[in-house]
């Protein structure tokens, strides 16, 4: 994994899941309450406690929201960000990380898609880009499927059935305090899981997934998340039918479902499920 600022593919910056200066998450614009809202915290540290409220200048009802506040609280979910940015997660970023880093497959597939729709390099910051590299992508994993398989059968004639690492599964291994953080590339963009352990039980787990990042509204310095910025300027043929809107919104196949949670009017647990 890696990060790119401001369209400069000329750099790639490393990424360290465990540095607290690196991956904040704020939640100035958020429906949630930090003891600093003027601070973010890193998901080791991270609080998920409701604070729902509408702001000032909101229209309609707590139930029946007709028009938010952006200057207020109005999103549920969380603005996560890499060291203050704001950042694209998804199959364009990873081919585009993939293409500043020389991969020769990726770099082959993005010139003949540029070459066969005769735009420029710039073209793939956009919807036309977003939708070309879920395509593309989709054709190198295709690819990619008979490798897989070849090596799994090869694992399994050898003998080797394992599915994971259970070194340290029996919680009688465990230091009294410990803390991991688990990422993977998920299909709609990058996907992390942060988690606390004290006394073998979990003392706090705190999710950053792909919509999180792409659908996060303003940080606790303005900046707006890339669902936001996508929409800038976008051209509306027709006000009474905005497709271009739902295209755009539409080419992050987003999961609002993900990226927040579920809860009461009131802010009240709904249910507990308890594991034996």
């Amino acid at each position: 994994h890696g990060a790119i600022i401001n369209g400069n593919l000329k750099e790639v910056h490393p990424v360290n899941l465990r540095d607290s200066e690196e991956i904040q998450e704020f939640v100035p614009h958020s429906w949630y309450k930090y003891p600093d809202e003027a601070k973010g915290l890193h998901p080791w540290d991270g609080i998920t406690d409701p604070n729902y409220e509408l702001g000032p200048n909101a229209k309609g009802t707590r139930t029946d929201i007709e028009e938010i506040d952006e200057q207020a609280k109005y999103s549920w979910i969380k603005a996560p960000r890499w060291k203050g940015h704001a950042m694209e997660v998804g199959p364009l970023a990873r081919y585009i990380v993939g293409y500043a880093r020389g991969h020769e497959e990726i770099t082959e597939q993005i010139n003949f898609t540029l070459k066969e729709l005769d735009v420029p390099l710039e073209a793939l910051f956009s919807t036309l880009g977003r939708t070309a590299a879920r395509a593309l992508e989709a054709d190198w994993a295709a690819d990619k499927m008979r490798y897989f398989m070849d090596k799994l059968l090869a694992n399994i004639k050898a003998g080797d059935s394992s599915t994971a690492n259970v070194e340290n599964w029996d919680p009688s291994t465990w230091p009294a305090e410990a803390k991991g953080v688990g990422f993977s590339e998920a299909p709609r963009g990058a996907l992390g899981h942060w988690i606390r352990i004290k006394d073998t039980r979990i003392e706090n787990y705190q999710c950053v997934v792909p919509t999180t990042w792409n659908g996060s509204p303003r940080d606790n310095k303005g900046n707006i998340g890339a669902f936001e910025a996508s929409l800038m300027n976008t051209k509306v043929e027709r006000k009474e039918e905005p497709v271009e809107i739902l295209r755009t919104l539409h080419s992050f196949d987003p999961c609002l479902a993900c990226s927040t949670h579920v809860m009461s009017e009131d802010g009240q647990e709904l249910t507990k499920v308890k594991i034996r």
